[in-house]
């Protein structure tokens, strides 16, 4: 028997897989002129679906881009999307794009925004020997789009910074590249936020840096305070994360994702640390707290 197709969202309908297009004239295609979250839910919760929507209508006021849906309305199309594909544990891509319009790229041709919403089972980036091994990484020579450009602060559809630096951490075969900002300093990963531990501080790049601000970063910041350790938010230099006790990652399909060595120096013990590990068994447990989370049912 053919597996059944999952269903996607566009526009208050829902189409199959194979039927689910957008215009070509849409200028989020055209364009990248658009914003995105990944929305991840565990056993019939949707984590932090409010501070994801919270980011999302961030992005899309940062540039100008009239979401057509309410956040009370748009919460409904998420539940509605994973109760019609029938999902407990999904990874979620909610997307809204500028609209269709003409070849020109002017916003005012564009009469209506695209709302595309994705519900997939759970995306899983890294396998639990990987998490338990640690990350290699490169520093990238792409830098991070500076605060006064296009931002990563802004969750836009237009990723080609971080996929330049993806490209060069996949020709040297590791698993990622750390993005610099452009003073040198740590901004984040491809697609992730970093945390560096020294003397059992944790330390992540400010906001000046251009990381996007990210939904698990936010909740391990919480974790960790309420485990009562000290975290900082400064500029980080290379060579402090090569002198790191621990470091880490963070986002929404990695979760929390050790990072064994960085341009062949290992960090550390060059594994998953103790305080690494503390964390994420934290950060396991509140996935599956009510709390943290939206019912799906």
């Amino acid at each position: 028997m053919a597996q059944k197709e999952s269903l996607v969202y566009i526009d208050g309908g829902f189409y199959s897989k194979s039927e689910a297009k957008i215009s070509v004239f849409d200028h989020g295609l055209l364009y990248g002129d658009g914003v995105f979250e990944g929305i991840k839910s565990y056993n019939g919760l949707v984590f932090k679906l409010k501070e994801h929507l919270d980011r999302l209508y961030f992005s899309a006021k940062a540039i100008m881009l009239n979401i057509p849906l309410s956040k009370e309305e748009m919460v409904k199309a998420v539940l509605e999307t994973l109760r019609k594909n029938d999902l407990k544990d999904a990874y979620v891509r909610l997307v809204v794009t500028r609209g269709r319009g003409d070849l020109g790229l002017d916003p005012r041709k564009c009469s209506k925004p695209t709302v595309i919403i994705i519900a997939v089972p759970s995306l899983t980036l890294y396998d639990e020997e990987k998490r338990r091994k640690g990350m290699s990484l490169i520093i990238a020579s792409v830098r991070r789009d500076p605060v006064d450009a296009t931002t990563h602060e802004i969750k836009s559809l237009n990723y080609l910074n971080s996929i330049l630096a993806k490209i060069e951490a996949n020709n040297v075969g590791v698993d990622e590249a750390i993005i610099l900002d452009t003073h040198g300093f740590i901004s984040e990963a491809t697609a992730e936020n970093i945390f560096v531990v020294k003397n059992g501080k944790i330390i992540t790049p400010p906001a000046t840096s251009g990381p996007l601000a990210g939904i698990t970063a936010g909740v391990v910041k919480g974790i960790a305070e309420k485990l009562g350790y000290t975290v900082v938010e400064r500029a980080i230099t290379v060579a402090e994360l090569y002198a790191a006790d621990e470091a880490f990652l963070t986002g929404t399909a990695a979760e929390l994702m050790p990072i064994k060595e960085v341009n062949k120096r290992l960090i550390g013990e060059g594994k998953m640390g103790p305080i690494t590990e503390r964390l994420f068994k934290e950060f396991q447990k509140i996935t599956s707290d009510p709390k943290h989370g939206t019912s799906i049912w």
